[in-house]
């Protein structure tokens, strides 16, 4: 282990005793190939503070801790079903209540990023900022030509930070590979590295910028989301300049009943954007904590979500996206053998599972929670259950499907402080069902045929010159068809070896039998007939036993 990895280490044990949590890893499989670290620093058991409560205790060590641990909070803010109240309460400040950082410096950043005074791209800049988060700050400001427009600074320093502590979870993931069976299943190196990837995009806001803008051309000339608008020509990659917006944020419910909300509609919007983003786009926002999520009231009766923050988005894989939708569908119309079948299809679990088995698991899970709205689904049990069933099966994780994990378990958690009565499968069914009907339908044949055309064409205009080289080097005995294959490989390998095994058994027995011809012909000196029936019957020996 690196020394820097282990300075890390013991830097996380101080701030987790410090504020009385060190007990929670105790619990955990590192606890013992890491207790040396407690060891290392004694000092640290006559620091600990306990006059916080444990949510705050939490939050203020996750703040200590640095941006990825605050990333960690947000996510799990979310989850009141999984959480106590009073730590989903504190967790929540971490979404858009993370301490500042000096509003002078953010003006120096801009300056540079810019590489000229403020004054010469802004009318006014605001220094005190108007969030703050993990990864960046936002400020106020008004471009030249009089637009109000949002500020996003990076804070500095933050790559150095990220990267060690990325290599620290590299480590830890590696450790809990080597002491954990359960690590191992659920593939905690590639969740690692799954997650760097994502981490380290978000320190580039020229791509948040591009994320942005597709995102908006996506959802142009609907009424379910806005996206607000990039000033591409004052972006950097520390720096990022978009329309400011004005709504309420979606986790201030007072706000929204007060001006009349249409709060069912909305959460039923919210449901609507999340399947199109996923299916019909196949582009997503993955990171829809409510501190990334506005809601505009202007028509209190038709409101309107607004988004920032598009630091993190999700695309998937063809083939998952279609097994994905498949499944869904399948839960939808309680096919849960179907559920089972598409699993073992797409190597989720392993290929000689027990189909039946495996139907009749999902379906004690999934039952008891059809035509409930969500107050009364019970996601934490019903998430403990699945998670049983994975272990059950070997159900192994899927790395590349953890930024849409994130984002259901952000948009379910959403609704559940929206609108409780809420029946997602109600609502979610027809959207699906109507993707699949345009993807597999006549027309979808159509356009993909129309899409295809020129290339079709293009291959048609070449297939008879080169259905004629293949005839003429077939008729020249010139054609060879090359084949790549390990199994392809190891068969020649095996004739190879059958091949000398014959030679040397043919060797063998010419001698024997070369020997026994000498002695029946009576053949004079005697010696050399009894040299060459040694050495033949050694031969066809040695290759005996070795066989």
């Amino acid at each position: 282990m690196k020394l820097r990895v282990l300075a890390r280490l013991i830097e996380i044990q101080r701030v987790l005793v410090r504020h009385g949590l060190d007990d929670f890893v105790r619990e955990t499989h590192l606890y013992r190939p890491l207790r040396f670290v407690f060891l290392l620093s004694p000092w640290t058991w006559f620091e600990r503070r306990r006059p916080a409560s444990r949510g705050e205790r939490l939050r203020l060590a996750l703040e200590e801790l640095g941006p990825i641990f605050i990333k960690l909070g947000q996510t799990l803010s979310t989850r009141r079903d999984l959480l106590p109240g009073d730590i989903a309460t504190e967790l929540a400040k971490l979404q858009d209540q993370v301490p500042p950082f000096e509003g002078s410096v953010a003006r120096s950043i801009v300056e540079r990023a810019q590489g000229r005074p403020l004054a010469e791209v802004f009318d006014s800049f605001d220094e005190q900022p108007l969030a703050a988060a993990s990864i960046a700050q936002v400020h106020v400001a008004t471009l030249r030509g009089g637009q109000e427009v949002v500020v996003k600074v990076l804070r500095p320093g933050m790559r150095a930070i990220i990267t060690r502590d990325l290599e620290v979870m590299h480590d830890l993931a590696a450790l809990a590979y080597r002491n954990s069976g359960e690590a191992r299943r659920l593939r905690v190196t590639e969740i690692v590295e799954e997650y760097e990837k994502t981490i380290l995009d978000e320190l580039d806001l020229m791509r948040e910028a591009a994320n942005a803008m597709q995102l908006r051309r996506n959802f142009e000339g609907t009424d379910l989301l806005y996206v607000p608008a990039v000033y591409f020509d004052h972006c950097r990659v520390d720096v990022m300049v978009m329309e400011r917006i004005h709504g309420v944020q979606i986790s201030d419910m007072q706000t929204l009943r007060a001006a009349g909300t249409n709060i069912p509609l909305l959460a039923i919007n919210g449901v609507k954007i999340f399947f199109t983003q996923v299916f019909r786009h196949n582009f997503f926002h993955a990171d829809m904590h409510p501190g990334n999520i506005f809601v505009t009231i202007d028509d209190p009766a038709n409101p309107r979500y607004a988004a920032v923050d598009f630091g993190i988005v999700g695309t998937l894989d063809l083939r998952d996206q279609h097994y994905l939708a498949e499944n869904f569908l399948a839960v939808f119309d309680r096919n849960y053998r179907r559920v089972a079948e598409l699993h073992v299809e797409s190597g989720w679990v392993p290929p000689d599972t027990r189909v039946d088995e495996m139907e009749s698991a999902i379906r004690t899970v999934l039952e008891p929670i059809f035509d409930k709205p969500i107050k009364d689904i019970s996601f934490g049990t019903v998430l403990l259950r699945l998670f049983d069933i994975s272990r059950r099966f070997d159900m192994r994780i899927q790395p590349q499907l953890i930024l849409l994990q994130k984002t259901l378990l952000n948009i379910e958690g959403l609704g559940r402080e929206l609108y409780p009565e809420l029946d997602i499968w109600q609502t979610a069914s027809p959207i699906l069902r109507e993707w699949m009907k345009e993807r597999i339908g006549p027309k979808a044949l159509l356009r993909d045929l129309r899409s295809q055309l020129p290339d079709l064409l293009m291959a048609a205009r070449m297939m008879p010159s080169l259905v004629t080289r293949v005839v003429r080097q077939a008729h020249d005995r010139e054609l060879r068809v090359p084949v790549e294959s390990r199994e392809f490989e190891a068969l020649k390998q095996t004739i190879r070896d059958s091949s000398r095994r014959r030679d040397a058994v043919l060797v063998a027995a010419t001698l024997l039998l070369g020997g026994v011809l000498w002695f029946v012909l009576e053949g004079e000196p005697r010696w050399p007939g009894a040299v060459l029936a040694a050495l033949g019957t050694i031969g066809i020996v040695r290759r005996w036993w070795r066989d």
